[in-house]
């Protein structure tokens, strides 16, 4: 299934496991464990913190820097590539799985 910018996000909650230095190894989704293949790439955007009720102590840190990964990932070596993007707001600690782009699909 390929995404396009009109979708709608998933936001389907995942567990995400990370090396030493902070950068994603596996995702867990759909009860299933999908091995990053490929370097990852990260990047943050800023939420629309003035739409949100949110609110927090003062000197909790960056309160609006969305993070993001987007990651290519398969199931086994022989599996197709897959491109999850990953994103966590910053007042959580849960990832979210933004969307899934199959290779085939963003060939054609």
């Amino acid at each position: 299934m390929a995404r396009t910018a009109s979708d709608k996000p998933l936001d389907v909650p995942v567990q995400v496991r990370f090396t030493a230095k902070g950068i994603p190894l596996a995702v867990r989704y759909d009860d299933r464990i999908w091995a990053v293949a490929a370097e990852p790439v990260r990047w943050f955007t800023r939420s629309d913190w003035w739409n949100t009720a949110k609110r927090a102590p003062v000197g909790c840190g960056d309160l609006v820097s969305v993070e993001h990964w987007q990651v290519q990932v398969r199931l086994t070596s022989t599996t197709a590539l897959r491109t999850f993007e990953l994103r966590r707001d910053p007042l959580s600690e849960q990832w979210l799985l933004a969307a899934i782009t199959d290779a085939g699909a963003a060939a054609a």
